[in-house]
């Protein structure tokens, strides 16, 4: 396991960082298929992606969405979106991705950790990972605190998701994660 990386920082996504972002959260999410099922896998949601460029800027420009870069020593290593609902003081991790260059460095948890602190008025954190992602399923749970709250799949499909049930869906884990 490499050095730990805590010296990092959230800038918010540039107009013109747009493209690189979608490429590199693309780049992050194959590796991790990849890693997990070799070439062979067939979770991709398009051309030899496990995330779609649509789902990756459906939730950029979703309502109340903030996008960040996550920044190491002026390098962009990785990205986040967060949607956050004032109104019942919950916040939604859309996306989180770190580039598999400078995986297991500490970067992902001090990432979090960061949107944490810039939202404190969030009382209950979500997020959702397929449930084939061992490596983000260690990372919310054991690293971050999160408990696994439902498990979609096609016989108990997500009400936010109605397309996910059309689909011959293997399984999404939601977390939750209530704050002090």
């Amino acid at each position: 396991m490499g050095r730990k990386e805590k010296n990092i920082t959230l800038q918010p996504l540039e107009p013109d960082d747009r493209e690189q972002f979608v490429l590199d959260n693309q780049e992050a999410f194959r590796y991790g298929a990849t890693q997990e099922f070799g070439m062979r896998d067939d979770h991709f949601e398009e051309d030899g992606e496990i995330i779609s460029r649509e789902t990756i800027e459906r939730s950029i420009d979703a309502e109340n969405a903030e996008t960040y870069r996550i920044v190491l020593d002026g390098k962009k290593v990785g990205g986040a979106v967060i949607i956050i609902d004032s109104a019942s003081s919950t916040g939604h991790l859309e996306l989180l991705f770190v580039s598999p260059h400078a995986h297991s460095r500490g970067i992902g948890l001090a990432a979090w950790k960061a949107i944490e602190q810039m939202h404190p008025e969030v009382k209950v954190w979500e997020t959702v990972t397929p449930y084939f992602e061992k490596r983000n399923i260690h990372f919310y749970v054991n690293r971050c605190g999160f408990h696994i709250v439902e498990f979609f799949n096609s016989h108990h499909p997500d009400p936010n998701d109605p397309e996910s049930a059309e689909d011959d869906m293997d399984g999404m884990f939601r977390f939750q994660k209530i704050m002090e």
